[in-house]
C-alpha cells in the first residue's frame, strides 16, 4: 500500500505524487482512493486503492534505475520493416504496460525514426505522450523540474 508523499507512476498518465487517500461515495460504493496530483498538467487523478494492482500503479524509478533509462535512450533503434500501424500498435503496447524501459524505446525509436523519415500525425502523437509519460518520471526520480528532464531526455536521445 501506498502512502501520502510517495511519488508513483500511473501508466498512460505518467508520474505523479500521492497528495492524499480519501473515502468518497461514488455511484453509490463507498471506497478509498488515492489521489494522486500529476505536477505536469496540473492535473489530479483518483485511483480506487482496490484496483492499485490492475492498474499497473508502481514507485517512481530510483537514480540507478535513471541512469538505465538513459542508457537505453542511447542506444541505436533497431530498424523496423513494419508498416506504421504494426508499429503503431507494438508502441501502444509498450506504453500501456507502464514499464519506463518500454517507454524510453519507443521515444527512442519514435525520435530517431523523425528524424530519418518523418512519423504520421498518429506516430506524433504517440511520441509527445511517450515523453510527457517519460519525462514526468525522470523529473519525479531526480527532482528536477519539466524543463530540466526535457532537456536531459532530448540531450540523451541520439
Amino acid at each position: 500500500m501506498f502512502k501520502v508523499g510517495d511519488k508513483v507512476v500511473y501508466p498512460m498518465h505518467g508520474a505523479g505524487v500521492i497528495e492524499a487517500i480519501e473515502t468518497k461515495e461514488i455511484l453509490g460504493k463507498v471506497k478509498q482512493y488515492y489521489v494522486l496530483r500529476m505536477p505536469i498538467g496540473d492535473m489530479k487523478v483518483m485511483i480506487p486503492v482496490s484496483t492499485v494492482g490492475d492498474a499497473g500503479l508502481r514507485q517512481v524509478i530510483d537514480n540507478e534505475t535513471v541512469q538505465q533509462v538513459l542508457d537505453v535512450l542511447r542506444k541505436k533503434r533497431v530498424a523496423s520493416t513494419a508498416n506504421w500501424n504494426r508499429r503503431y500498435r507494438a508502441h501502444l503496447e509498450k506504453i500501456k504496460t507502464g514499464d519506463v524501459f518500454a517507454i524510453a524505446e519507443v521515444v527512442r525509436n519514435l525520435t530517431c525514426r523523425d528524424k530519418e523519415k518523418g512519423l504520421s500525425t498518429c506516430e506524433r502523437k504517440m511520441l509527445d505522450t511517450a515523453r510527457q509519460i517519460l519525462v514526468s518520471e525522470l523529473a519525479l526520480a531526480k527532482d528536477i523540474d519539466h524543463d530540466g528532464a526535457m532537456n536531459l531526455l532530448i540531450n540523451t536521445v541520439e
